[in-house]
């Protein structure tokens, strides 16, 4: 769990950083770092990882942008014994885009949405290499989208099939009420 407390410094610092913050000017000078939950074990939960393939799609988002996207595979696990799933999405590049994509991209709601979450959901990533048949997925690391701290972006909002009915009370908590 050092890692996430790591990685949730590294988020804070960047944030504060007027070179590199996604805020803007007036909340920069009142930031003194984003809220989360406790960092709780019981939300790190072993997964079931079944690649699936999937069309691309345009997926919503908070703006009239509309990314493409494919879904990759499927997520099973269980938390606060409640059976769940969720799909993971790879975007797709412009023909003749040479670059690599080794990411996929979990764009989720819950039952914490606008409550103690941003309404619009969170995300996970996962880098492709580290997914496999059974690995974890740590809640604790789920954020934000741009779009949470700032109107300038713009970002997924989740598919209705990754939305979750349990809580997830792990990970960031909403910017402002």
């Amino acid at each position: 769990m050092d890692g996430v407390k790591a990685e949730r410094e590294q988020i804070n610092t960047r944030f504060g950083d007027p070179e590199k913050s996604i805020l803007n000017q007036e909340d920069q000078q009142t930031f003194h770092g984003l809220h989360f939950y406790s960092i709780d074990s019981s939300y790190r939960v072993e997964a079931k990882f079944k690649r699936r393939r999937g069309r691309p799609f345009e997926m919503q988002t908070s703006t009239s942008r509309l990314p493409v996207y494919k879904k990759y595979g499927v997520l099973k696990f269980s938390i606060n014994g409640e059976k769940c799933k969720l799909y993971v999405y790879k975007p797709v590049k412009p023909k003749g885009d040479t670059t690599v994509i080794d990411y996929v991209f979990c764009p989720f709601k819950d039952a914490t949405n606008r409550d103690s979450t941003y309404g619009g959901g969170r995300y996970l990533d996962f880098q492709i290499d580290d997914l496999a048949r059974k690995m974890y997925v740590d809640f604790n690391t789920c954020y934000n989208p741009y779009c949470a701290y700032n109107t300038r972006y713009s970002c997924p909002i989740p598919p209705h099939e990754n939305w979750l009915a349990v809580r997830i009370d792990a990970g960031v908590k909403k910017w402002h009420d």
